[in-house]
């Protein structure tokens, strides 16, 4: 019988949100303050993927 390799990269979703970009822990709480240092309600998506991308790093 032959083996069928499978890719199942694209079956799972990621965890990570899609909106943020790559950036290191240190770099996304500095985002995140910057983003809640003035209250603006247009910033309110950004600062929910923020702390988001950060909730995920901690589990």
């Amino acid at each position: 019988m032959r083996d069928i390799q499978i890719d199942r990269s694209e079956m799972a979703p990621s965890i990570l949100p899609a909106d943020v970009p790559e950036l290191s822990d240190d770099e996304c709480l500095a985002c995140l303050a910057r983003a809640v240092e003035a209250p603006d309600s247009a910033r309110l998506d950004e600062v929910a993927a923020l702390i988001g991308r950060l909730a995920v790093a901690i589990e």
